[in-house]
């Protein structure tokens, strides 16, 4: 009875110590799969995506490597080449587009790299609170909400300082201010023109939209309009303020080179078919 009872532990424990060394025989070969193709990276790629995120293999490596190294290679070799912006305003720029886009989970991703490469919490918080005319508040408050989380694990202490510069009785005017520098006169003939029941409307453009946020410290003007155009350009479906964008971002400093630049940096993040959109508006 114990001899048999000897034998089944010894035939069970045999199993066992072969199955252990199988599944460490995959377990070997899946490492060096994974391994293989994060060092399937370009050189250019490799750099740029161990300065933003670290050197640690990410879990997408692991579960999607051939896709991993596409998206990289794409995302931080090919575009890179590709663009005139600085990383800091591609990192920006690209916060701006995730949160129009609706892709929170690169957004908290992307967020901690941004903070790690000089970006401060005050701008991060100026590109959330400026999306919010555009983006609309049901969709804001998700990245508002990820980003105070984040805050709070980095110790970033909250509220910030604050950055408002505009009274309840001078914002529409203010705001106003900034329109003429971007569209001229164009926008008092809108607002002439427009009809009785709307005209409240384009009070709140200049109140809302433009007196209280961008008139606000953290950014500067010329960045803050083009912000603008990424919003529009990420949302899709919104080709009127995308031209609008445009003629204001050109108007204020940010030529065709600039607005190529900016979306040829989105491209990896926002797809092809806004993008592509936003390019054919620019009339190249």
């Amino acid at each position: 009875m114990k001899r048999r009872h000897f034998l089944s532990n010894s035939a069970k424990l045999g199993l066992g110590l072969f199955a252990l060394g199988f599944s460490g025989e995959l377990l070997a070969k899946s490492y060096q799969n994974i391994k293989g193709n994060i060092m399937n990276l370009t050189q250019l790629a490799k750099e740029n995506f161990e300065k933003l995120f670290g050197k640690n293999t990410p879990e997408l490596a692991k579960t999607d490597p051939e896709f991993f190294s596409a998206y990289v290679n794409f995302a931080f070799d090919e575009v890179q080449a590709h663009t005139k912006l600085s990383q800091k305003e591609q990192l920006m720029l690209i916060l701006g587009a995730l949160i129009a886009s609706g892709g929170l989970s690169e957004y908290k991703i992307i967020l901690k790299a941004s903070l790690k490469q000089g970006v401060s919490p005050a701008e991060v918080k100026e590109i959330l609170y400026q999306s919010t005319p555009y983006v609309g508040m049901g969709k804001a408050l998700e990245f508002i909400l990820a980003t105070n989380e984040l805050f709070k694990a980095e110790n970033i202490a909250m509220p910030l300082a604050a950055a408002s510069t505009t009274t309840r009785e001078n914002r529409a005017e203010k705001g106003l201010e900034i329109q003429r520098k971007f569209f001229g006169k164009a926008i008092d003939e809108g607002n002439a023109a427009a009809p009785a029941e709307v005209k409240h409307i384009r009070t709140f453009l200049s109140a809302h939209c433009f007196g209280d946020f961008y008139t606000r410290r953290g950014l500067e003007l010329e960045f803050r309009e083009l912000l603008t155009f990424v919003f529009v350009t990420a949302l899709g479906g919104a080709d009127a303020q995308v031209k609008a964008h445009i003629a204001g971002n050109l108007n204020i400093g940010n030529d065709k080179s600039v607005l190529i630049s900016t979306i040829t940096a989105l491209i990896p993040y926002i797809g092809y078919p806004r993008s592509l959109n936003a390019l054919a508006l620019i009339e190249i």
